[in-house]
């Protein structure tokens, strides 16, 4: 429809303007073009690009498919479970997926049960915000004996992701050694440590803290390939490793050497984050907190300029015993330095190794450009490229970075990039479409019962109650076949 075409409703006149009824006070009105638009992904994500569509638009309807019969990607299986502020996001996110123009339809895998193509013909738009969920192998020998775990799974594990409840770490060691220094990281650094009085308050697993209750490990070391100045971390984290009941940091002075000179002209972020390691390394503590550090019977370190080259085998090949780490050379500065390997080598006796360098993407249809370098779904501002009507936001739009209120701003971007093609009429909008009617019916069709959000919230009361009987918020679920059976129950 081109032109203007004014109709009446009462006394209100309504123009038809960029696909869609506007009337004179600009407020948009239903007609047989209303956008729909479907998510892929219910992480933080998926929920920030839906939220800023609705609240945006007064026309949109949005439907969040997800493969899991619950809701919250990240903020329910990567937070750990002694941050719960972090997960307060949940109230935000359930609002939206509680708004009369959206939908969540858990339990449905897309790509298996239902392909892009065909929620392409069934939607205006699509948007895939369904994040990371492979791991970034080290690429080394010894990577795959036993006791190598990579922080994805040791995560999931913690936190009651159904794929990694059988992985059953063994704690038997004294030392753990941790490769990589970014947020998650320090998490797992902290669970490992933390006094389980502390974690028997919070969302973690009962197995998992039954475990951590057993648990022999009593060092932990935090490994980077750069040095003080490029580590990944945030204040935050650092501080509460620095304060963590019953634990003394053990760091090399050595790793400091020139930093004291750098710090002046570091930003304020990183210079505070800098200031604190070096206080925590070389400054002798007050008389209160070397008295804590005595008593203290576990310890964590940051180690520097180190890369591993080797899982070292126990003498009959089934177990991690060591991990050889070479010694790197700095060169260039700031953030931009880059480590360089020397021949200098050095081994540590561990027993668990966890790999946290990183999660990455994977593709989830053959349809769907994809970056496997990058491993991303090229686009640019969140439109795929070459492939009109489908975006990404979050970690598949930029690879795994940045905190919770990085994903929301990247997400938002994503939604106005959407919007603005629905205005400048980019995005085809002139044809009906059925939305999750006709997916309903091919799901079906396919045997796949979708989780409603009202299900969801069966499985929320559930684990709520769970929680309060043994003094914790929640005790979660931890396989889809129970999640289901209290879903439909």
């Amino acid at each position: 429809m081109h032109g203007f075409k004014n109709i009446f409703s009462g006394v209100t006149l309504w123009t038809w303007r960029r696909s869609r009824w506007i009337n004179r006070r600009g407020e948009a009105a239903f007609s047989s073009c209303r956008p729909k638009v479907c998510v892929v992904g219910s992480g933080p994500a998926g929920f920030y690009t839906a939220q800023h569509l609705i609240k945006a638009r007064q026309d949109v309807e949005v439907d969040i498919y997800e493969r899991l019969p619950v809701p919250f990607g990240l903020v329910r299986f990567g937070v750990a479970p002694d941050h719960p502020e972090v997960k307060n996001v949940i109230n935000t996110f359930t609002q939206t997926a509680k708004h009369a123009r959206c939908s969540f339809y858990g339990n449905v895998n897309i790509g298996k049960d239902v392909s892009v193509e065909e929620l392409q013909q069934a939607y205006h738009a699509v948007i895939l915000s369904y994040g990371a969920e492979g791991n970034r192998r080290m690429g080394i020998p010894g990577e795959d004996l036993a006791g190598v775990y990579s922080a994805k799974d040791f995560v999931g594990w913690y936190n009651g992701l159904p794929s990694c409840r059988e992985l059953s770490p063994d704690l038997s060691c004294e030392t753990a050694v941790i490769l990589g220094q970014g947020n998650v990281a320090l998490d797992i650094a902290r669970i490992l440590l933390s006094p389980t009085d502390i974690l028997k308050t919070t969302e973690i697993t009962q197995p998992a803290l039954e475990a951590l209750m057993e648990s022999k490990v009593r060092r932990v070391l935090i490994v980077g390939r750069r040095g003080p100045m490029q580590v990944a971390c945030t204040i935050k984290e650092l501080r509460e490793m620095v304060k963590l009941p019953g634990t003394r940091p053990e760091m090399l002075p050595a790793d400091f050497v020139g930093v004291p000179e750098a710090i002046p002209d570091l930003p304020r972020p990183r210079k505070r984050l800098t200031e604190l390691m070096l206080k925590t390394a070389v400054e002798l503590p007050a008389e209160e907190e070397r008295e804590r550090r005595s008593k203290s019977c576990r310890s964590w370190g940051l180690r520097f300029f180190r890369s591993p080259v080797l899982v070292l085998p126990n003498p009959d090949g089934t177990r991690t015993a060591a991990v050889r780490l070479a010694v790197n050379k700095l060169e260039g500065s700031g953030e931009a330095a880059r480590a360089v390997l020397t021949d200098e080598v050095e081994d540590v006796t561990c027993g668990l190794v966890i790999s946290s360098i990183g999660y990455k993407s994977l593709p989830i249809d053959p349809s769907v450009p994809f970056d496997s370098g990058k491993a991303i779904v090229p686009n640019q501002m969140g439109r795929v490229q070459q492939a009109p009507g489908l975006y990404c936001s979050g970690w598949l739009k930029t690879g795994p970075t940045g905190v919770i209120a990085t994903t929301m701003n990247n997400s938002f971007d994503t939604a106005r990039s959407l919007m603005e093609d629905m205005d400048s009429g980019d995005l085809d909008m002139s044809a009906e479409k059925s939305g999750a009617l006709s997916i309903r019916t091919l799901l079906e069709k396919r045997g796949v019962k979708p989780v409603t959000f009202s299900d969801w919230e069966k499985i929320d009361n559930m684990e709520v109650k769970k929680g309060e009987s043994i003094g914790k918020p929640r005790e979660k679920l931890l396989t889809v076949e129970n999640m289901l059976q209290v879903a439909w129950a």
